[in-house]
């Protein structure tokens, strides 16, 4: 699970919005509709993946507790923007301001997964693909039945890349298509993974909410 919608263009991005919020509760009710049962659950460390996962939890009874995991945060991208234009950042007070934060992010990943950017704070691209390839060990090695993981849009395409094969450039393509609240779903058995859906939304496929659909 993609974490619920953040504060973009805030002070301060990671937290949850009030959208953000109900986007994840409508995920937990589209669990407990269906009687889905979790084995496990996993979470990165940040503050959006922790409200993100207690939104879901509130209307999902007895989730076991979750596995913090690093490897599952998000790259910093303030920091990515900085390591390709420095102290010229975009002011996101705009339609065009968004516009161009994504370009240049789109821009500066490349940079970082081709190693002609080291940003301020950052592992490299190499080290952060291996806490993501960690995750997915993990929950190879000791889970049986269904995973619940909230992580954010770095670390979810990164994930389905390397279980597709695919080269980095897809990493940046799936990272920047992916809507908030949104579940990529895997098959596993100890050996491998198998991607079975990604960045699905049935729980926000209902009238009444097309404005709750969000990618930042």
């Amino acid at each position: 699970v993609r974490h619920g919608q953040a504060s973009f263009g805030s002070a301060d991005y990671d937290r949850l919005s009030d959208l953000g919020r109900r986007q994840c509760e409508a995920l937990g009710e589209h669990f407990a509709a269906r009687g889905r049962r979790f084995a496990g659950v996993m979470r990165g460390t940040l503050r959006r993946h922790c409200e993100s996962l207690d939104a879901i939890a509130s209307r999902l009874p007895a989730l076991p507790g979750a596995v913090e995991w690093p490897g599952l945060d998000e790259y910093d991208g303030e920091a990515l923007v900085r390591a390709l234009v420095g102290d010229a950042l975009p002011v996101v007070d705009s339609a065009e301001g968004y516009r161009q934060h994504f370009r240049l992010l789109r821009e500066a990943l490349h940079g970082w997964m081709e190693g002609r950017l080291s940003p301020r704070g950052m592992p490299s691209w190499a080290e952060f693909a291996a806490g993501v390839a960690g995750a997915l060990d993990h929950v190879r090695s000791r889970f049986d039945g269904d995973v619940l993981v909230v992580s954010s849009g770095g670390p979810i395409s990164t994930a389905v890349a390397q279980v597709l094969g695919a080269p980095h450039p897809a990493v940046v393509e799936l990272n920047l298509r992916l809507r908030n609240s949104a579940l990529t779903e895997f098959a596993f058995t100890p050996r491998r993974h198998a991607l079975v859906s990604f960045n699905a939304i049935p729980h926000l496929e209902q009238p009444g909410r097309d404005d709750w659909i969000t990618f930042a």
